[in-house]
């Protein structure tokens, strides 16, 4: 087969000539009469459909320097269109097209003159040269170097007239499509932005009927979208209401898939012009029936603008009315499912669900449709722990809901907030002003810049002491905060309960400058809604247990700063509920807050010390001040009668609870002689120590109780404590260390010890057996600490060296000298000096005029035999008690004993 005859359009660098003379000397010249077309039209079709897309040829071109005269004649030919169309609002100024004509004028060509009548009129010519050199253009620019190289040549401003005088669907087509993808780099983005490109882009969105132009204009739209501020212009110019409706005219495919593109890149950090715009074109209804679409880039686009927009809660209501909750919280659950995506894939659709959270028609939808549990599975995934302060500061939105909490409670809320008190779940986001509830639109004013913001309902909600009837609808974001009161017994013929001091200070709130200001952090929606829930008549079943308490004692006293009082109130508010009196028995709450708050011993504290931060006495007082709470409730006749019927009719769990926590909560002597005594309390409580343990810390709650027990029957008389270990009255031990000590030692010291200081200390190399060296470094050693080990390793036996790193009674233990002392001798293998140490430790604070607080800081070094030390210190009292239990006096003496040293082994 012959090979095709060659042409000079083969050639790139006859095409180029054409180009250059084109842009050089005019648009219009002869016809060549072999092929009735212009040399110019023949070098840019060669161009477009050979060159440019052979292998390598667009860097060709552009090494070539074909750029510079094909913007030329893109300039030429802007300028000598013979109707432009005036501009419009917004569009380029007139100036632009006279800049774009700047350039020399056309020479003389006779040939340029010589159209032949049945040649094509100019104005037709011009338009299917611009096409052909645009398409170029368009495909040069979707590589790199192109676009840098039309940027520095000045082209966006052509492309912008053009797209301004040139109405022709197949002109704004391929000018549309050069300008998107110059656009897909921020420089360029920003001059096309800057050389007043949108408004033309938006005008050609209306008037346009051709498909494929729609796509690439909108195309455009979308790469110009690529950072917040160009997303504001373009919502600003009226971009997004003309995409809305063209989605709304249900186009063919392919545009409905450039729409939703376009209209997610718009809509992310959706703003209020976006939000406004999309509404009243009408695209909330089609972007809800695209969520089911059979493309699955269209559908899970789509779910993502409507994710988007939850963030303006202006459009959030009539998203709802459009279906869109159902549809993000299907997706979610599907996304959570076990083919789901990952994580982050979910983030969007949690934020836009808890976002929904905040109208109230929302939450109805919600509520309906399953939303509930959903939310409570996030809480309960330790995956999502991130997400968590968002769930629960949406879950405050459902405060009022009587249904909503309920079935909350049902699902385990409560021990899940009370998790969230103390745990180490991510800071909830800040949300913009825009995402405020719009239940209140009309409360929206300027100066509440940080109303958008669930960290923000501190000057919106009302207090936990609300009183009366409030709709289940009612959002609590606009209820002004009463003045704080005190929490009222219920039970008849008492007076005003203790609850503990809270400062409030003043604030600004919708209901006014006089309403006060809660303190508000990351624990403040959790409290707000576990408050509400202490609101309820009988809060026991799901606030007076283990978990629950646990969690409110951990943040009080475990808070970096003061907590907030929100937290005393609740504790509070259940201790002065009679509804709540035997659950506090059943559950060791009584025995839980005396340990934690009075004697500082909490759950986690057992057998391993933890630190924690240091406010004794205001904590010593809260527990105080919630044990007298539940005292008045345990006297009332209400009271004595539930208790009895614990003690006499219960579970042998609960005769056992309730006897111990009696010595805790009763103070009358007839009462707690009674059911103590005389109804066999005492004697359960003493044989329940020799059975296995129904609590983690319940032989110390058991100690506790025997100890309170016995400062009830001699409340004037100071007990007389045994001695927590055996007193050596023999005189002290020589010391053998001394004589190494001074100025004429002996024998002379031929061994030193380095402590970290540099200190040095002497020594006799013969008590050290194996050592040949002479400097033995001891490290992370104080002076004091290496003291007693010093004496120890040349045979001093009770010496006194040993009291040397011990504290006073009631100074810290933990951290001390005496702690370092100790880890010290156990690191040396000298259990003979962990011993003496820990007698002194014991001489020194469990003595006679010990107390709790001493038993307290002993107990946390967490040390065997000195919690056996703190268990006989406790129990030392108690002997008396056993005997007046009854004719099984001695076997429960024996048996008490026995736990005793059971420990202590």
């Amino acid at each position: 087969m012959a090979a095709a005859k060659a042409t000079l359009t083969d050639s790139l660098s006859f095409c180029l000539a054409q180009l250059t003379a084109a842009a050089g000397e005019g648009l219009y010249g002869g016809k060549d009469p072999a092929t009735n077309e212009t040399p110019l039209g023949r070098a840019l079709l060669a161009l477009r459909t050979r060159h440019i897309k052979a292998a390598g040829g667009i860097e060709r071109f552009r090494a070539r320097g074909g750029l510079r005269p094909l913007l030329a004649l893109l300039r030429r030919a802007a300028a000598a269109d013979p109707a432009p169309s005036p501009a419009g609002p917004g569009s380029a100024p007139l100036s632009v097209a006279s800049a774009a004509s700047a350039g020399p004028s056309p020479s003389p060509n006779p040939a340029s003159s010589a159209v032949s009548p049945s040649s094509p009129s100019p104005p037709m010519r011009l338009r299917k040269t611009l096409d052909l050199a645009l398409s170029i253009l368009a495909n040069c620019c979707t590589e790199g170097a192109c676009r840098a190289e039309v940027r520095r040549l000045g082209g966006i401003l052509p492309l912008v007239t053009i797209l301004q005088c040139v109405k022709t669907d197949s002109i704004q087509n391929r000018t549309a499509r050069a300008l998107g993808n110059l656009a897909m780099e921020p420089e360029s983005c920003g001059e096309i932005h800057s050389a007043g490109a949108v408004p033309l882009l938006v005008e050609s969105l209306t008037a346009c009927q051709d498909s494929q132009c729609l796509q690439s204009v909108v195309r455009a739209l979308r790469n110009l979208a690529d950072s917040p501020q160009h997303r504001l212009a373009l919502a600003q110019q009226g971009a997004v209401r003309p995409l809305a409706e063209l989605l709304a005219a249900a186009p063919d495919p392919a545009l409905t898939s450039a729409l939703v593109r376009a209209l997610l890149e718009l809509s992310r950090g959706c703003t209020r012009a976006c939000a406004e715009q999309l509404s009243l074109g009408g695209g909330l209804g089609p972007l809800v029936s695209l969520a089911s679409h059979p493309k699955r880039m269209v559908r899970e686009t789509t779910i993502l603008i409507l994710a988007n927009l939850c963030a303006q809660g202006l459009v959030r209501p009539a998203l709802g009315n459009a279906g869109g909750v159902e549809v993000l919280l299907g997706e979610l659950r599907r996304r959570r499912g076990p083919s789901g995506a990952s994580p982050a894939s979910q983030q969007p659709l949690v934020r836009a669900v808890c976002l929904l959270c905040r109208e109230a028609i929302n939450r109805a939808r919600l509520r309906d449709a399953g939303g509930l549990e959903l939310l409570m599975g996030l809480l309960r995934d330790p995956r999502a722990s991130a997400w968590h302060p968002r769930v629960v500061a949406a879950l405050v939105g459902f405060l009022y809901d009587t249904g909503a909490l309920g079935r909350l409670q049902a699902l385990g809320l409560v021990p899940l907030l009370a998790g969230q008190l103390c745990g180490d779940a991510g800071e909830e986001e800040e949300e913009g002003r825009e995402a405020a509830s719009w239940d209140f639109p009309e409360e929206r004013t300027p100066e509440r810049a940080e109303a958008g913001s669930f960290r923000s309902l501190r000057s919106w909600l009302i207090s936990e002491g609300y009183a009366g009837d409030v709709s289940p609808d009612w959002s609590p974001e606009h209820c002004p905060l009463p003045e704080p009161t005190d929490p009222i017994s219920s039970t008849p013929g008492k007076t005003s309960l203790r609850t503990p001091g809270i400062p409030r200070t003043l604030g600004r709130s919708p209901a006014g400058p006089s309403a006060l200001e809660e303190p508000w952090g990351r624990e403040g929606p959790a409290l707000l809604l576990l408050s509400r829930f202490s609101q309820a008549p009988d809060p026991s079943g799901a606030l007076v247990t283990g978990p629950a308490l646990c969690g409110l004692l951990a943040y009080v006293t475990g808070a970096p700063g003061p907590p907030n009082p929100r937290a005393l109130r609740i504790l509070a508010r259940l201790t002065c509920n009679p509804a709540c009196l035997e659950a506090f028995v059943r559950s060791y709450g009584a025995a839980l807050l005396r340990a934690w708050l009075v004697l500082g011993v909490a759950p986690d504290d057992w057998p391993a010390p933890r630190t924690r931060p240091v406010r004794r006495n205001q904590h010593r007082e809260l527990g105080e001040m919630l044990l007298q709470n539940l005292t008045v409730q345990a006297e009332s006749p209400f009271g004595v009668g539930a208790l009895t019927h614990l003690l006499l009719s219960g579970s042998s769990e609960d005769r056992v609870a309730c006897a111990l926590t009696l010595p805790f909560i009763c103070r009358k002597p007839s009462l707690w002689r009674r059911l103590l005594l005389d109804q066999g309390g005492l004697r359960l409580l003493l044989t329940a120590l020799t059975r296995p343990a129904p609590h983690p810390l319940f032989l110390f709650f058991a100690a506790d109780s025997l100890f309170c027990l016995q400062g009830l029957v001699s409340p004037t008389m100071s007990p007389a404590f045994p001695a927590a270990v055996p007193v050596d009255v023999e005189p002290p031990s020589p010391c053998l260390y001394e004589p190494l000590l001074g100025p004429a030692p002996v024998p002379a010291p031929d061994l030193y010890f380095l402590l970290d200081s540099g200190l040095q200390l002497p020594c006799s190399a013969s008590s050290l057996s194996n050592s040949h060296m002479d400097l033995v470094p001891l490290r992370g050693l104080s002076p004091s600490a290496a003291w007693p080990i010093l004496h120890h390793l040349h045979g001093c036996r009770g010496c006194g060296a040993a009291l040397g790193p011990i504290p006073l009674a009631g100074q810290p233990l933990l951290g001390s000298e005496a702690e370092e002392a100790l880890e010290a001798a156990g690191r040396f293998l000298l259990p003979s000096l962990e011993e003496e140490l820990e007698e002194a430790v014991g001489r020194i604070h469990l003595g006679p005029e010990g107390s709790p607080e001493s038993v307290g800081e002993v107990f946390r070094l967490g040390r065997p035999r000195l919690t056996a030390y703190c268990a006989r210190w406790t129990l030392g009292p108690a002997r008396w008690l056993v005997e007046a239990a009854g004719e099984e006096a001695g076997p429960l003496t024996e048996a008490l004993l026995s736990v005793v040293m059971g420990i202590e082994s």
